[in-house]
């Protein structure tokens, strides 16, 4: 629903591209945006399998992408009543910033859970996916080679030389979700991330991980 929200508040151009192509490198596709899981007050009702929330809701969505910030904030602004599903929200803030980087060690937090993972075969020939978790050698390596095409992707130039780390300063939380009849493995927490400024950037502006643009690795300073 959010992820629809998002599409339905870009104007056509904007969502064409980003929905039909996209930032390509090789044989992916990134959008280049991710967005917070929905922030505020709220109740689970696990009778009716509904989440209540109170009067106010917030919404953190980020992108390197100039012309899809613009596009959200405008479009936004003028509409200023927004569908959720069957809900219709009245849009009474918005805030443009930029969580700069400028240093090669950053401590970040998820405002949605970081996905790893890769698709792999069994014996008889069915794929199967396999989710990693912070800690494992997998989990930085694949974050570390997304991270590197998302820029490449995104600037059409080689990423920077230098090697990229991502350390849990705790123990990390693990959510299982439901997205189109997928189930889905992430993380949330507070991290450690080390590399070139430029690909720490790419992180904070992008998203950090796979499916940001489905509501995953969406982090902030």
């Amino acid at each position: 629903m959010v992820q629809g929200l998002i599409y339905d508040s870009l104007k056509g151009e904007v969502a064409d591209f980003l929905h039909e192509k996209g930032f390509k490198r090789e044989k992916r596709s990134f959008k280049m945006f991710a967005f917070s899981r929905l922030l505020g007050n709220y109740n689970i009702d696990k009778t009716k399998g509904i989440i209540v929330f109170g009067d106010e809701i917030s919404l953190i969505v980020s992108s390197p992408y100039d012309e899809f910030c613009n596009s959200l904030a405008s479009n936004m602004l003028l509409k200023k009543n927004l569908r959720l599903g069957e809900n219709t929200l009245e849009v009474v803030k918005f805030i443009m910033e930029r969580d700069i980087v400028s240093e090669n060690r950053i401590n970040i937090k998820t405002l949605s859970p970081i996905v790893a993972y890769s698709t792999l075969l069994r014996p008889d020939g069915r794929k199967y996916t396999c989710y990693f978790e912070p800690g494992e050698k997998d989990f930085c390596r694949l974050i570390e080679n997304n991270l590197r095409k998302k820029y490449e992707a995104f600037y059409k130039k080689e990423a920077p030389d230098g090697e990229f780390e991502i350390r849990q300063l705790h123990k990390p939380k693990m959510s299982v979700m439901s997205y189109k009849q997928t189930v889905i493995k992430g993380y949330s927490g507070r991290f450690e991330l080390s590399g070139s400024i430029q690909m720490l950037q790419m992180a904070v502006d992008a998203g950090l991980g796979s499916k940001n643009s489905q509501g995953f690795g969406c982090i902030r300073l």
